[in-house]
């Protein structure tokens, strides 16, 4: 186990040198401190969590605030819950789960209060009225999602709005030049929740750019909103010859309806989605997919709060590539 000397020799510095930088309790220089946190970071050091309580009086428990609203998918918030439980715990940290109940008041109670010792904020909205609360708290909180003003925040999420250009961009590449997004729920784009809006920006500035004709469709996750969309789809948009998918449960569904319509997938149709991999392989045809990285994001969220507990600078935007995996679904144009 790395040590507090250990990041000491390693920095050239004094071990209480090192302390004073982990707890800001007596000034160091900027130089000083950012060669004490690149040894940390190296090194992997984690101060130790009983003597940091016992010192600081933290909780070493972590806020999850997940307002369950109208239009999120349980089943992928609950892939990003269980990547944080996993990483807290791997830093001796319990989780406190905020959900719609609580929301904002279930925030400001936290906040002034000794329950959390640092917050983890998902269902991040454009103009999140949540957002001057956490820029004024005495404790650091991270954000799974990006609003329109990110400053003075710590940020991590998939690249939503690259994930949408590289669905495009697979299409375009196969041929097809009428395009069509199904997106979330309404609600979700009412609320303007800044994943689904990114993916729209990115799906529609890799459309013009290609020149491709594209189109835009919420829709409600359900199998009959699926059939129904496929049915005004193809009456609407008789050319049209790819869909990217950017809500979980109506990819079946919408796969299903148009080979119900007479549409072959990929033959006539070719369908990409965005959603989780296990997802993706589980029906009988497997989709081309953009993997949502569930794990990796919310270990990441973890592992900067940790960073900023430990006094760490951390960046503030944290945008994970989007990763396309090619299966079945997908094919070239057919003139």
């Amino acid at each position: 186990m790395v040590k507090i000397t250990d990041v000491a020799r390693h920095a050239g510095v004094s071990a209480s040198t090192v302390s004073y930088a982990l707890s800001g309790k007596r000034p160091i220089s900027e130089k000083t401190r950012r060669r004490i946190e690149a040894s940390i970071l190296e090194l992997g050091y984690r101060p130790h969590a009983g003597a940091r309580a016992l010192a600081s009086s933290r909780s070493k428990v972590l806020a999850l605030v997940v307002p369950l609203r109208a239009g999120i998918h349980v089943s992928v918030v609950t892939r990003f819950a269980v990547a944080v439980v996993t990483a807290a715990r791997r830093y001796d940290h319990d989780v406190l789960l905020l959900t719609q109940e609580e929301g904002e008041d279930g925030l400001r109670r936290v906040a002034d209060s000794a329950l959390v010792d640092a917050l983890i904020v998902m269902d991040v909205q454009l103009h999140d009225t949540r957002l001057p609360l956490l820029r004024r708290l005495d404790r650091p909180s991270v954000l799974i999602g990006f609003p329109a003003d990110p400053a003075g925040l710590t940020c991590i999420d998939l690249d939503f709005q690259a994930a949408g250009e590289v669905c495009v961009e697979q299409l375009a590449l196969l041929g097809h030049r009428c395009v069509a997004l199904v997106g979330s729920p309404p609600a979700v784009y009412v609320r303007e929740t800044g994943f689904a809006q990114r993916v729209v920006r990115g799906f529609t500035a890799a459309a013009d750019r290609h020149g491709l004709t594209s189109s835009v469709h919420p829709c409600e996750a359900t199998p009959a909103a699926a059939r129904e969309l496929a049915e005004r789809l193809l009456r609407g948009h008789p050319a049209l010859t790819g869909v990217v998918v950017h809500n979980e449960p109506v990819v079946q569904p919408l796969i299903e309806a148009f080979q119900a319509l007479g549409r072959r997938v990929p033959q006539d149709m070719s369908v990409v989605a965005i959603c989780p991999d296990e997802l993706a392989v589980r029906g009988p045809l497997p989709f081309t997919s953009v993997a949502i990285p569930g794990a990796e994001v919310g270990a990441g969220a973890v592992d900067l709060l940790m960073r900023k507990l430990a006094g760490v600078q951390v960046p503030e935007a944290t945008l994970l590539a989007p990763r396309l995996t090619l299966r079945a679904s997908t094919a070239p144009r057919q003139d």
